[in-house]
């Protein structure tokens, strides 16, 4: 239809628009759902749970989270450990899926076995406890770096697609100027591959962020517990207290006092407290993805070769 669009086409676009509107509400609600509640206070919860705004409005729960000391310091482990461990896990990946990459590599079919063999079999959690305590990672803060240096054959698959896609001629242009490997890779290859590798730092910062294996299986120090294995162990406590309540009788009053203290009175309760806490962890990843999405949108060798 020339000069505008037929019914069809507006009823599609229409369609989209429904569709995408309630996608995001139900993507968006639950985060939306913790926050509200998280902001209430807890004697008013117990009548029940609020939909979109608190009844009772107060920054209590939040002010017991960021005043406790174990919380803080769980998140600076988890912060340090996320921004080592991307730009690291990003750099080292990078350079090796670069050598990779080229046609030139020596032993190409060996890294390939190794690298494959690796994405479907893996040691296991006892062997991987007793190599971490065997090079003297357990329960050490390295114990959350050096094992994640390296991103994963995924990535590498990921990756040297990217490389392979820019000309080989711009690395000959290059070459013959007189750039080394290092120089290629870090002002050639690095500048042409933003888009990808920013989507990898932000799959590895959230993949490393939510981590709390690591702290479960191999360390024991209160210092070094992450805030996800914080929230955890919060979270489990309560539940653990509520079974209890639940399979023994309500006429106990000594379990109706132990559950009392865990539910707790007033304006702050466990259940304020782990709606506060799981969004405090929530809200890094939230604030980081939007300055990360423009890189996605970008071409990945838009003006790098002029023809």
């Amino acid at each position: 239809m020339v000069g505008g669009k037929s019914w069809r086409e507006k009823m599609f676009t229409v369609s989209n628009v429904i569709f995408m509107l309630f996608v995001m509400v139900i993507t968006i609600y639950p985060f939306w759902f913790s926050v509200a509640n998280s902001l209430n206070t807890g004697d008013d919860l117990v009548s029940g749970p609020i939909f979109l705004w608190p009844r009772e409005f107060t920054w209590a729960s939040w002010r017991t989270i960021l005043a406790d000391p174990g919380i803080l310091q769980s998140i600076w482990i988890s912060g340090s450990r996320t921004v080592i461990v991307t730009i690291v896990s990003i750099l080292y990946t990078a350079m090796f899926t670069y050598a990779f990459s080229r046609p030139y590599l020596k032993g190409k079919k060996m890294y390939v076995i190794i690298g494959f063999t690796s994405m479907y079999f893996s040691g296991g959690l006892i062997p991987s406890y007793m190599l971490m305590n065997w090079l003297g990672l357990y329960d050490s803060y390295w114990v959350y770096i050096i094992p994640s240096l390296f991103g994963g054959f995924w990535n590498v698959i990921i990756l040297n697609a990217n490389f392979k896609a820019i000309p080989e001629a711009l690395y000959e242009s290059v070459k013959i100027d007189g750039a080394n490997e290092f120089t290629i890779f870090f002002r050639i290859v690095i500048p042409l591959s933003k888009p990808v590798l920013a989507a990898l730092s932000v799959f590895t910062a959230v993949a490393t962020w939510n981590d709390y294996g690591t702290t479960l299986y191999f360390t024991q120090s209160s210092e070094l517990q992450t805030l996800q294995y914080m929230i955890l162990k919060l979270i489990q406590s309560t539940d653990a207290i509520n079974q209890m309540a639940n399979v023994v009788s309500a006429n106990n009053p000594a379990v109706a006092e132990l559950y009392s203290r865990a539910q707790g009175h007033g304006i702050v309760t466990a259940k304020t407290l782990q709606l506060s806490a799981m969004v405090l962890s929530s809200l890094p990843m939230v604030i980081i993805y939007p300055f990360a999405q423009k890189f996605f949108i970008k071409g990945v060798l838009l003006g790098s070769v002029k023809g």
